[in-house]
């Protein structure tokens, strides 16, 4: 029997065209091979397009928000946890990027918490970040040479290893640029409601208030970080004082309940040997309560001590006066619909209060102390 040579078929790539198993020349496999290293030479070689808001730097800034995010909460007129009805709400992160940006501020938020809806809920979805993962997020900032902030705004923080992680950012953020402004809204409750574990409060105290540009407590978080109780106008004086001692230049206490006033009281220290410039703006009653203001009122301190940066009752006037005028606007869409906005808590009309915070009008005026 004579032995018939079969031939092999030609090992063919499943998207390769049939033409493709005939002979060619050896230049055409050159060819390709210097197609490639050319186009490899081409990305390589092709320049990355600056970061603008680094490079051509605004009068304002960029910030880095690290903060809450739920697209949905519950509310009690509380700032984060609340217990009471159901709202879409401004809380966190969604009070704070839009007006910073309104402002003129480039801001990249890290949602520190993301939920579908607060726990208090049947069942709720979405994720928790951790220490570990939030630092995956600075290291990819860090490798794209992406990290220089001229600010970092904090607000509601839930774990020990997450705030330790927060200070390593502010450490990492100031390797980069040292006129980094902290701004650190420290919530841990109100109204005598602790929102956070209580091994929180040690922390605040020995690591993270030494290291605040501009801290923003309540009248309840201010009594848990200096260990004073605040009853008169000299106590929250004395606890500013106290506060200023461990680190921060400029304490403002959001508000404190005081004699049947409701009242923010700011103190500047513009240098160790003077003493702080201090004031305070009475602060118009609503008989409504909402949700988000804690963290609205923070994110325009920010953005208008900025543009004041060495008149803090200026800003301060202009932070109240601009929420007051959204607070207003949001009552009286309430009852335009039909509800009586004393019956429950209400979602501020951020959106709808852009010329409110761009350019408010003072109503509220600081006055000083002696």
């Amino acid at each position: 029997m004579t032995a018939v040579a079969v031939p092999s078929p030609p090992l063919l790539h499943p998207t390769c065209p049939s033409w493709w198993s005939s002979p060619r020349p050896s230049f055409f496999f050159f060819f390709l091979r210097e197609e490639r290293w050319l186009l490899r030479r081409r990305r390589t070689a092709m320049a990355r397009p600056p970061v603008l808001s680094v490079a051509l730097p605004s009068d304002t800034g960029r910030v880095l928000s690290i903060q809450s995010h739920t697209v949905q909460v519950f509310s009690l007129g509380l700032l984060w946890v609340c217990y009471s009805g159901c709202d879409n709400g401004y809380v966190g992160n969604k009070s704070a990027v839009f007006p910073l940006q309104l402002l003129g501020f480039d801001v990249d938020p890290i949602n520190s918490v993301q939920f579908s809806n607060h726990t208090g809920y049947p069942t709720f979805r979405g994720q928790v970040l951790n220490g570990s993962q939030l630092w995956d997020l600075i290291e990819g900032l860090a490798e794209n040479d992406l990290l220089h902030y001229t600010h970092l705004l904090t607000g509601y923080i839930g774990s020990v290893s997450f705030l330790t992680t927060v200070l390593q950012v502010v450490d990492k953020l100031r390797s980069v640029n040292p006129d980094l402004v902290y701004v650190c809204d420290p919530v841990l409750g109100d109204e005598g409601k602790l929102y956070v574990p209580q091994d929180l409060i040690s922390v605040y105290q020995q690591k993270v208030v030494p290291v605040a540009t501009m801290l923003t407590p309540n009248q309840f978080e201010v009594e848990l970080l200096t260990g004073l109780r605040i009853t008169c106008e000299e106590d929250g004086l004395k606890a500013c004082n106290t506060l200023h001692s461990a680190g921060p230049r400029k304490v403002v206490i959001t508000s404190a309940l005081i004699e049947d006033k409701l009242l923010l009281i700011g103190s500047h220290k513009k240098a160790k040997e003077q003493p702080p410039e201090q004031f305070k703006i009475e602060i118009p009653k609503i008989p409504a309560y909402f949700t988000g203001t804690g963290d609205l009122t923070t994110a325009l301190l920010l953005g208008w001590s900025n543009k004041y940066p060495d008149n803090l009752e200026r800003a301060a006037e202009l932070a109240v006066s601009s929420l007051q005028a959204l607070l207003r606007r949001t009552v009286e869409d309430y009852k335009r619909a039909g509800f009586d906005p004393s019956t429950s808590s209400l979602e501020i009309r951020l959106i709808q209060s852009q010329d409110e915070i761009r350019s408010p009008q003072i109503t509220c005026k600081a006055v000083k102390y002696s």
